[in-house]
């Protein structure tokens, strides 16, 4: 086996051992290239049908080409899904700097769907590569009664061995791609051909590493215009994938008081 069909099996496993550990899970699907080669997964796994329903944290603000994808994919591969309403930037907590403070509204609509759909896991496409808060996850994480993660609370995860039991109104944060790389999902892509929003591809002169709410993502300077190109590129640069990220840019804080708030 090489590294992806390693980290492909890993995957699957976590996705059925979820599953069976669980009595109603969901996924959160932002259709960007993460949570996208996750759901390619989440079929094989299944055997080409997903058992549990795609979930898109609605803000009214991704990009017109995220949705257009997501539309394309719900229809052709027959997915059960559902958008949850993100209450306005006005109720979250207005401390937060500016950028943050319009990403906490998807913590707000996370809560409010767990609390009216009972799901007890959450499956979710982040990498620990991504950002420094993500690094200390674990696969099976689990989360307090109110949504809230406290990193020194974690469980320990020794040869694959996972905790899956939470108190009960709790849920369970599911991490299948945590060892996955950037670099790892774009030469998974590449290998599966699995399809992808548009807009990761250059065009004059800029593309988007990474999707996000078209209020707080810029693109970022490349000239990448196919995956070949965009994986040669991650092998030779320096920049953070979240670079485009505005609320990156804000404070380090920021980001660990969303992530301990119950951000994903």
């Amino acid at each position: 086996m090489d590294s992806l069909d390693r980290l492909e099996a890993e995957t699957i496993t976590i996705l059925r051992e979820a599953y069976r550990a669980s009595s109603k899970p969901c996924m959160l699907w932002s259709i960007g290239k993460d949570s996208t080669a996750l759901l390619w997964m989440a079929r094989k796994a299944f055997l080409g049908r997903v058992p549990f329903p795609m979930v898109l944290l609605e803000t009214f603000m991704e990009l017109p080409e995220v949705y257009e994808f997501r539309d394309e994919l719900i229809e052709k591969w027959q997915l059960e899904y559902f958008a949850q309403i993100c209450p306005p930037e006005s109720e979250v907590d207005q401390t937060l700097p500016p950028a943050t403070r319009a990403a906490a509204r998807k913590t707000e609509g996370l809560r409010t769907m767990l609390r009216e759909q009972k799901f007890d896991a959450v499956i979710v496409g982040i990498r620990r590569d991504e950002q420094a808060m993500r690094a200390k996850e674990r696969v099976f994480s689990p989360r307090r009664i109110d949504g809230t993660w406290d990193v020194k609370e974690q469980p320990p995860e020794f040869w694959g061995y996972y905790t899956t039991s939470v108190p009960d109104g709790a849920h369970l944060r599911v991490h299948p791609l945590l060892s996955w790389t950037e670099l790892d999902i774009w030469e998974y892509t590449l290998r599966e051909n699995i399809p992808y929003v548009p807009l990761y591809l250059a065009r004059n002169g800029k593309r988007y590493r990474s999707l996000g709410e078209k209020n707080i993502t810029v693109p970022i300077e490349s000239n990448a215009a196919t995956i070949e190109e965009i994986i040669e590129e991650l092998r030779a640069t320096r920049v953070p994938e979240r670079a485009g990220r505005t609320m990156d840019n804000e404070s380090e804080a920021s980001f660990e008081r969303l992530r301990a708030g119950g951000y994903m």
